[in-house]
């Protein structure tokens, strides 16, 4: 069915946008983003500027607040996506029903049924579907289909390389639609890995498929930053690149948005790259460990530059001790990626830009879905709903205002108009720490 009108979705725990770009990206307007965090809220807001962000608590909120906000009004609402954090059933460190944090899943069926939407789409981790926390997910369902909703019960958990991103990361993803309206399906894998891997007994195989593109698919084309002396004090430059892939040049030159807005930027600036200062023993360490192996110091995994990277890590919050998340070793630098390597590496296009301390640009990666693997959900959902996605006209701006991107958390609260203490600061024994410390930024 031929449609002129670009159907509308809701983005829950929004993050930076990665669920956002790919059902943009498929043909969605996603009008309203909710999102806790103001630093997150700022850097949406940045790179989606013709949306609204509604910086709220998603407790606090509801159906009629998101509609009115955002401007939906009484429109139907096509989809309502997004992930709710999900330590509580992480396969890394301790699992726990009890978790205060899988409360906020409670909060996505509810405001679901509020919103009243023809389709939803939840992402979680896969440790959502082991063990005792199965029945946590049987709840789940029940609970849609007690109020209004059809649900996929052969749940899948899909993983981002077998969508073109060379990236090993696995995501649970439970698809569901009005009770009379048809359920979509799961997206067929498009790419494949050239050798089995092994993760958790789960196994990607190479088949019939197109190769997913390697790492050095993804960034050999980026701009040395050690030739930028600059960016050990800015993120951004205007640097010399060199000859892309073809998964490269779709990112580097916005040409896979699809039915995405196109962008007006300048693809000879680099962003997201502020170098970080090893120490020679870091430095020493990182050269002496072979591709393809954690380094036993940093425990750094030292990526492969002919296979897929391993999954990005967010780490914490900074209420919870603002910890790094280990992140990869450069393939021939000694040294660790940048923000804008691993942002190719999670399937990010060029224009995306992130905060400029590198805390909260990897976190800001880490923490979001590959925009590719949201696409391919999206298109399923696209085709449930019986339309052809319309490709918009003319380009849209960024947010002019880049300077944003810097200002700390107490400083984006202000902007947002929340509380600056929305997300708690820091806190050590000795002292109570509200800026992120020098030697992450």
């Amino acid at each position: 069915m031929e449609s002129k009108e670009r159907p509308i979705g809701v983005d829950l725990f929004a993050g930076v946008g990665g669920m956002t770009l790919g059902f943009e990206q498929a043909g969605f307007d996603v009008l309203a983003a909710v999102e806790l965090d103001p630093i997150h809220c700022i850097t949406h807001q940045y790179n989606f500027p013709f949306w609204r962000v509604l910086c709220l608590n998603i407790a606090n909120t509801n159906g009629s607040e998101i509609r009115n906000i955002s401007g939906i009004g009484d429109r139907d609402i096509d989809v309502v996506f997004g992930g709710s954090p999900c330590q509580g059933f992480s396969l890394m460190g301790k699992r726990g029903l009890d978790d205060p944090r899988n409360g906020l899943i409670f909060q996505f069926q509810r405001l679901v049924v509020e919103l009243n939407p023809k389709f939803f789409v939840f992402e979680n981790v896969p440790g959502l579907t082991l063990g005792k926390h199965k029945e946590f997910l049987l709840n789940i369902i029940a609970y849609f289909k007690d109020n209004g909703y059809e649900v996929q019960e052969n749940y899948r958990v899909l993983n981002a390389a077998n969508y073109g991103v060379p990236q090993n990361r696995s995501r649970l993803f439970l698809l569901g639609c009005r009770r009379g309206l048809s359920l979509p399906k799961y997206p067929e894998s498009i790419t494949a890995i050239n050798k089995p891997i092994s993760h958790k007994k789960q196994k990607i195989l190479s088949s019939h498929l197109p190769i997913v593109p390697t790492v050095w698919d993804a960034i050999r084309d980026l701009p040395t930053v050690e030739d930028y002396p600059e960016l050990l004090k800015q993120d951004s430059t205007i640097a010399e690149y060199g000859e892309p892939s073809d998964y490269a040049r779709k990112l580097r030159y916005g040409a896979d948005s699809d039915y995405g807005y196109d962008r007006a930027f300048d693809p000879q600036i680099i962003t997201s790259s502020r170098r970080t200062n090893h120490s020679p023993e870091s430095i020493e360490r990182f050269n002496n460990t072979e591709q393809g192996k954690i380094e036993k110091i940093s425990h750094f995994y030292k990526l492969d530059p002919n296979g897929i990277c391993n999954t990005l890590r967010a780490g914490t919050a900074s209420n919870l001790g603002a910890f790094t998340s280990p992140r990869p070793i450069h393939p021939f630098l000694p040294r660790c990626i940048t923000v804008r390597e691993a942002a190719r590496l999670h399937s990010y296009p060029d224009w995306f830009r992130f905060h400029v301390t590198k805390w909260h640009g990897f976190r800001q990666v880490g923490n979001s879905v590959p925009p590719l693997l949201a696409k391919a959900i999206a298109t399923e959902i696209i085709r449930a709903l019986d339309i052809s996605p319309v490709k918009p006209t003319g380009e849209k701006k960024l947010l002019e205002k880049a300077e944003l991107l810097k200002i700390t958390m107490s400083e984006a609260a202000k902007h947002c108009g929340v509380d600056p203490h929305v997300i708690e600061p820091r806190k050590r024994r000795d002292r109570h720490i509200t800026e992120i410390p020098e030697s992450v930024v």
